[in-house]
């Protein structure tokens, strides 16, 4: 193989690979719980395991974890209440940072569709305009530090972020 060729193949291989460990050193680093709960993230609060149920592309669901059955998004992560939300407001308490750190659970559906989870489904509006899901009137979160389905590192984080049982009520 000539130089030309060479530098073709191993130039586009090198700039991937840079990527690829550059991206690989930006994940995590959730330093606080979102700002608006009042102090550092405490550390995981319990123990974690792989789903044993698939939401099958539902935008809610219900997977088995090592909490017992809590509600998941379509990518089978685990949801989680702010107990500084109020049931039944139209804008959530978790803004700015918290965002960032608790991102919103949501929908591009009028009807969004649900598998096993039992509680009244809802959505309010979001700070960028999206659907945000709402399980009983309580908006519902995702956590950054959950990396796989199963994870459930957020509970109890802070006493004010809580998974959710299949029913919409919040499991302590």
């Amino acid at each position: 193989m000539n130089k030309i060729n060479r530098r073709k193949i191993i130039a586009p291989t090198a700039v991937l690979f840079g990527a690829a460990l550059l991206l690989a050193g930006c994940g995590g680093g959730a330093g606080t719980d979102g700002g608006n709960d009042g102090g550092p993230y405490s550390g995981d609060k319990s123990a974690s395991e792989a789903p044993q149920e698939s939401t099958s592309g539902a935008d809610l669901g219900v997977a088995s974890t090592s909490l017992g059955d809590v509600v998941v998004d379509a990518n089978g992560m685990t949801l989680y209440y702010f107990t500084k939300d109020t049931a039944g407001a139209t804008t959530s308490a978790c803004t700015g940072e918290c965002l960032v750190n608790w991102p919103i659970a949501t929908t591009t559906s009028d009807s969004p569709t649900l598998e096993g989870v039992t509680g009244e489904v809802g959505t309010i509006p979001s700070p960028e305009g999206e659907m945000h899901l709402t399980l009983n009137g309580m908006p519902l979160y995702t956590f950054i530090k959950d990396t796989k389905p199963g994870d459930v590192t957020g509970q109890g984080v802070n006493d004010v972020w809580y998974v959710v049982a299949p029913d919409g009520t919040m499991i302590q």
